[in-house]
């Protein structure tokens, strides 16, 4: 939790001011009793009413002091955890969006998403509660306690027996559940975990048939989950009447001491109602700060989870970006120090993925020139996007290098290789705004003629024309209103509007027609410049009039040359062309 206190910097005067309001609350509070024992001791017994009255209207002041100073404290208490909170979000999203695509698989989403929003709830909520009762609920026990003496001592010395008595109590039970809490937001994880599963998975469990399964299997999670929330609410349900039963047999003691003081002429009544009053307020705080205890343990609990995001760190480190003519000059000498004239290098490339008992890919090895365009085809599970995502660098070579014009790719800046390479991923991704907006992501500044140039290219032009608005007409959020081809044609638009020069379409056409695919790829032949493409996909038709065609089988390049030449000596993609075309055809779409 002291990690995160940093993100309270900027909220110095609110964090002083909350505790601080409220220790003038607590103050005027302890006056009460006095001031009631002063009405029963003077104006009651000795029969003055209009001392009764003043004393009344004293202790109307110490009230209406008291609510404006509890207001206060409750208004910079709240700015300061709010704020707190906003700064927490914002630092751990922007943790989360360094790390690399290991860390993220490793971690999984669900667990993110808890922290980034239940954690982050929970330790605001408990910043909020420390500073408002944190220093008051201590500071009226021991108050209390101070001011019983102060009355008399030898009953102040029941207090002296029960604060002890009482802490040992709520701290002892705070020790244990705090790591039971820890165990609940584990638990919570996995429940949104299999949520999570369920909807984004919705069609496919209907499909098979497997609702029943689904809903046992959630059944389960739940109820561990209930099980343990239960346990733990049972053991915290203790502390309140545990310390009602201490308070009530401390009071009694109280009440008898004080009787017999007051039967010898020690105290007064009007004294023995204050110091029943001094218990009274302990109870109160007590149960207050055993409910603040809850809280915070839970707070600390998920403080720890979140800072555990924070001491994980990417796994990949980013070069310092260059300037546009270090970047040219850097690029000169690779290419001469290594007479390069390919444009991307596997260099003997093996892959692990972290926590994997197996290779992903091995001694991956090939050369393509610049304006070449790449098929990669294989059979599901044999590695194909694990190759292209190496070229923009979302996963590092554990063996091996990977060159984009000669230079390693772990040499590039961030912003100078994804400057360089243009990925259309597997599932086409869309934001909710317009389309216009999802298309700049694919450069800022683009303008009108480069977004329609991009469509017309994507094949996208005709069907943006006929909305409503054209280029600002609403996309929802990940494009539901969009079919799946539509979809996958803006996202290659977006890709184009960059203008890179490597462009990997990683099964981005497979929602499109054959007709629409085979006029995409035409377009992207007759683009101007020389684009190095990379096509990932099951159809042989996609990728047969490539002018490389690397075949994968189980992590393994088994093949590379062009669809004749594989055709001939290829087994493997024998196999993949034959089942979609009959043997008697020689050549594809």
């Amino acid at each position: 939790m002291r990690k995160l206190l940093v993100y309270l910097k900027d909220y110095k005067k609110e964090t002083v001011c909350a505790p601080l309001f409220k220790m003038l609350e607590a103050t005027f509070e302890l006056f009460v009793p006095l001031v009631m024992a002063a009405i029963i001791d003077t104006g009651i017994k000795g029969g003055e009413v209009s001392y009764v009255l003043r004393m009344g209207l004293l202790l109307i002041a110490l009230g209406l002091i008291g609510l404006v100073c509890s207001i206060t404290a409750q208004y910079f208490a709240a700015k300061a955890a709010v704020g707190f909170s906003t700064g927490l979000k914002h630092a751990l999203f922007g943790h989360i969006q360094s790390l690399s695509f290991t860390e993220i698989d490793t971690l999984g989403t669900s667990t993110m998403i808890t922290r980034m929003t239940s954690d982050v709830n929970q330790v605001q909520n408990g910043v909020n509660m420390v500073l408002r009762l944190f220093l008051r609920s201590p500071f009226i026990v021991f108050g209390a306690m101070v001011m019983a003496f102060t009355i008399d001592v030898k009953a102040a010395l029941i207090f002296v027996v029960t604060i002890p008595l009482l802490s040992v109590v709520v701290f002892g039970i705070m020790m244990i559940t705090m790591p039971m809490y820890k165990k609940v937001q584990a638990g919570l994880d996995s429940v949104l975990g299999v949520t999570r599963e369920n909807l984004t998975g919705a069609r496919v469990i209907r499909a098979f048939n497997k609702e029943e399964e689904e809903i046992e299997q959630f059944g389960k999670k739940n109820a561990f989950l209930a099980d343990l929330q239960l346990f733990v609410g049972k053991i915290s349900a203790l502390t309140n009447p545990v310390t009602y039963i201490i308070i009530n047999a401390a009071t009694i003691v109280l009440l008898y001491t004080g009787a017999i003081r007051v039967n010898e002429g020690t105290i007064t009544q009007g004294q023995v109602v204050a110091l029943v009053n001094y218990m009274s307020q302990i109870l109160i705080e007590l149960v207050k700060l055993a409910n603040l205890i809850i809280t915070i343990t839970k707070a600390l609990a998920c403080a720890n989870r979140i800072e555990n995001i924070f001491e994980i760190h990417s796994s990949m480190t980013w070069e310092e970006a260059e300037d546009a003519a270090g970047a040219i000059a850097s690029r000169k000498d690779a290419e001469q120090t290594t007479g390069a004239s390919y444009v991307v290098d596997f260099d003997h490339v093996h892959l692990t993925y972290a926590g994997a008992g197996a290779e992903s890919l091995s001694d991956i090895d090939f050369k393509v020139r610049k304006g070449e365009t790449i098929g990669i085809i294989g059979g599901t599970g044999s590695g194909k996007s694990s190759l292209v995502n190496m070229i923009p660098r979302f996963y590092d070579a554990t063996q091996g290098a990977v060159r984009i014009d000669g230079k390693d790719v772990r040499k590039y800046s961030m912003e100078e290789l994804r400057q360089k390479v243009g990925v259309v991923l597997q599932k086409a991704v869309l934001f909710s705004g317009t389309i216009r907006e999802n298309l700049l992501w694919g450069k800022e500044d683009a303008t009108e003629e480069e977004l329609w140039q991009a469509l017309t290219t994507a094949q996208a032009k005709e069907f943006v024309e006929g909305k409503d608005g054209k280029l600002d007409a609403p996309v929802a959020q990940a494009g539901r209103n969009l079919s799946g081809g539509q979809k996958q044609r803006l996202t290659i638009a977006r890709a184009l509007v960059g203008k890179p020069e490597i462009l990997i379409l990683d099964d981005s056409a497979s929602a499109l027609d054959y007709a629409t695919d085979a006029a995409l790829r035409k377009a992207l032949r007759e683009l101007p410049g020389e684009m190095t493409v990379f096509i990932v996909s099951q159809r042989a038709s996609s990728i047969q009039h490539a002018d490389q065609i690397i075949v994968l089988d189980d992590g393994m390049m088994v093949g590379c040359g062009t669809h004749e030449v594989l055709l001939q000596s290829c087994e493997v993609y024998q196999e993949i062309y034959y089942s979609q075309y009959p043997k008697t055809e020689k050549g594809g779409m």
